[in-house]
């Protein structure tokens, strides 16, 4: 095993895709084929950080609406029923229906709170107006 998988990336541009405990434990035809497998899932891993950020930016422009118009930061109905969509596509797709409300029970609390956030700078930049 050599020094170079088993050490800890020094900066987020220094990932190593090769780098595993397993190196020179395992016969190296397994060896490839799980770090193909896993250069699947670096990728997959990829487009959901980018995935994220796109739907981020879009509750961000809700947030401000939602400031702006005085609405209140959460939607209870919109999201028990995105919650219920969730898992049916879930269950479709051959992945936990729990796991996934967790997920977007997840992305929700932090949405409302990006959005109590917005509101909150909103009401302090009016008073200052």
């Amino acid at each position: 095993m050599t020094e170079q998988n088993i050490a800890l990336p020094e900066d987020d541009d220094s990932f190593n895709p090769a780098a595993s405990s397993l190196a020179g434990q395992v016969d190296r035809g397994v060896m490839d084929e799980l770090l193909s497998i896993r250069s699947s899932i670096d990728n997959i891993d990829a487009t959901l950080v980018f995935l994220l950020a796109e739907r981020f930016k879009a509750t961000q422009k809700v947030g401000i609406l939602k400031a702006t118009h005085k609405l209140p930061a959460g939607d209870p109905g919109r999201e028990a029923a995105q919650i219920a969509r969730l898992r049916r596509l879930a269950e479709d797709a051959h992945l936990d229906p729990a796991f996934a409300e967790k997920f977007l029970n997840f992305i929700i609390s932090e949405v409302i709170r990006h959005h109590e956030a917005i509101a909150e700078d909103h009401q302090i930049s009016s008073q200052q107006a």
